[in-house]
């Protein structure tokens, strides 16, 4: 079985932890050779004439834009998948009642996993779209994990105000040591 990515949003619905592991592969039909083209880079004296008067190089420059663009992607892809998550939940409330609960739904790409604390954490996990239900294991996740490395940290902040994430490193190398253990 393969983790695709991992998410977690607080109860003022910030993406405060996101982790990938792999991406999920593209379909056969998205590998056009446009798709696959390499791109060129920009010529040295493309820069603009206050990049240029700084001494700032194309390359660093242009490692910074990348940089910029990954991190516009996951906080897009963390914003998309809240939204997915957020929709579906109110839709099987809707239809099936308060008891009811949305634990995951699947596309052919992926399977996406979810699992809400009675604190409104909300855990959701990305797998490969054949993985069995992944419920416990958010919930081990969010017990051994969250609750001994982030809940009983006294360092570590109550609120993630403004979407700051979490860093506590104990919980991130527990973390991937255990879905690694899955993988």
């Amino acid at each position: 079985m393969q983790v695709f990515s991992f998410y977690i949003f607080d109860r003022h619905t910030e993406c405060i932890y996101s982790k990938t592991w792999v991406s999920p592969s593209a379909p056969a039909s998205a590998t056009s050779p446009s798709a696959t083209r390499p791109q060129s880079q920009q010529p040295s004296s493309s820069l603009s004439p206050s990049t240029a008067a700084a001494g700032v190089s194309p390359t660093t420059t242009a490692t910074t834009t990348t940089r910029r663009r990954k991190t516009n992607k996951s906080d897009d892809d963390a914003k998309l998948i809240f939204g997915t998550v957020f929709s579906l939940r109110n839709m099987v409330r809707k239809l099936g009642g308060e008891d009811d609960a949305f634990i995951a739904y699947r596309t052919s790409a992926y399977k996406l996993h979810y699992y809400e604390t009675p604190s409104s954490l909300r855990f959701a996990m990305l797998t490969e779209p054949g993985a069995l239900s992944m419920r416990n294991v958010l919930h081990q996740i969010y017990i051994n994990l969250w609750v001994e490395y982030v809940v009983k940290n006294p360092l570590s902040p109550v609120e993630h105000k403004g979407g700051e994430g979490v860093r506590n490193e104990m919980f991130e190398m527990g973390l991937d040591r255990f879905v690694r253990g899955l993988m």
